[in-house]
């Protein structure tokens, strides 16, 4: 005998429910585990260890011994310190690379890619032209602009009859640092532009053509708006990677003229490993002063930067 709607509808309101059982999910730890482990092994750990080295004096040999924050005393207020010099000066020249650089890592390789996006004829290779200088290392990259850039034997002399020595002069010398990095960098974030572009609407694109909008104002009203993120990612992340410069001026002028190049990590790294006694407590404390810069800087450019709507 068929049974009721009504029966059909009370077996299943007074079904019992089934008890839910807590199954562990070992996936999402197979694909984190691998990195967290390195993260906390290479990264975290010796970053703590650093802060902590900040607050001692060791030589690297002996136990740290804990002093405060007399390290960064000195390096702030003891004007009578090599230290409180070397880190005015690092600190200052520093900034001028990042100043001076960023708006050219972030804006050349956005004009580039919104070239490269209307696919002109042979975009495709001027596209791995412009990226191949990203896969040379530092030291390979340095070696070639320090020969073209020689007084002594590069081209500037031979065949421009250039006399002034770039690399021992300023404000030639920034200049040369400069236009090397924006060299050697723009490939990586024209990449992402081109990618972001691509996934700018083709509809409102285009709406604006039928509109009558020229290329400006679509650049201005429709690109930009539709690529911010990315502009906001690429200009934090360059802005960071040039606050640790170090092997552009250490291998191109080795912090020359008159010590005018001389970057913040390059007395960091004289003073822990360098020639003498190690100083890295008074290094680490000079680091940790870095970062906080870097981190400053870095959420101005998210308050500047970020969506408003």
């Amino acid at each position: 005998m068929p049974h009721s709607h009504t029966e059909v509808e009370e077996k299943i309101q007074y079904k019992p429910k089934q008890s839910k059982k807590f199954k562990l999910n070992f996936w999402p730890a197979l694909f984190v585990g691998p990195h967290l482990i390195i993260f906390i092994i290479f990264f975290l750990i010796p970053s703590l260890y650093g802060i902590y080295i900040a607050f001692t004096k060791w030589n690297l040999f002996t136990n740290p011994q804990f002093v405060g924050f007399q390290n960064f005393h000195t390096i702030l207020f003891d004007s009578q310190s090599s230290f409180f010099s070397q880190f005015r000066n690092g600190l200052k020249n520093t900034f001028i690379f990042v100043v001076f650089s960023v708006p050219f890592c972030v804006i050349v390789p956005l004009l580039m890619a919104t070239g490269l996006s209307a696919k002109p004829k042979l975009h495709r290779l001027f596209q791995s032209i412009f990226y191949l200088p990203s896969l040379f290392a530092i030291s390979a990259v340095m070696i070639i602009w320090q020969f073209l850039l020689s007084l002594s034997y590069g081209p500037l002399k031979n065949y421009f009859h250039f006399n002034t020595d770039v690399l021992n002069n300023q404000p030639y010398a920034w200049i040369a640092i400069i236009l090397v990095t924006i060299w050697w960098s723009i490939g990586g974030n024209m990449v992402i532009y081109l990618a972001a572009i691509n996934g700018v609407s083709r509809e409102l694109l285009e709406a604006a053509d039928l509109d009558g909008a020229g290329l400006f104002t679509k650049f201005f009203k429709i690109t930009l708006p539709g690529i911010r993120y990315q502009i906001l990612f690429t200009t934090v992340m360059t802005t960071i990677a040039q606050f640790n410069i170090y092997g552009q001026p250490l291998m191109l002028t080795g912090g020359g003229p008159n010590e005018s190049t001389k970057v913040l990590l390059m007395y960091i790294q004289g003073n822990a490993f360098g020639q003498g006694v190690s100083i890295a407590g008074m290094s680490s404390a000079m680091a940790v002063l870095l970062g906080i810069c870097i981190m400053i800087v870095s959420a101005f450019q998210f308050i500047i930067l970020r969506d408003r709507d």
